[in-house]
């Protein structure tokens, strides 16, 4: 299983996701925020990936 995810696949977490250069370094492009189950939005370059970086904390009930 990859740690990256492309543009348009769906997030497993929701969470903040850092945009990564294609063999997983870092860019200067930043985090974006997704919810789960929502795709992940187009990158500003082609080839760039996303890696889950802080994943949402919920609290319990």
């Amino acid at each position: 299983m990859s740690d990256f995810k492309k543009p348009g696949e769906k997030a497993n977490y929701s969470g903040q996701y850092e945009i990564v250069g294609p063999r997983g370094g870092r860019t200067p492009h930043g985090e974006r925020t997704v919810v789960k189950n929502e795709p992940l939005p187009p990158t500003p370059d082609k080839g760039l990936k996303y890696k889950l970086v802080d994943k949402t904390k919920h609290k319990n009930k």
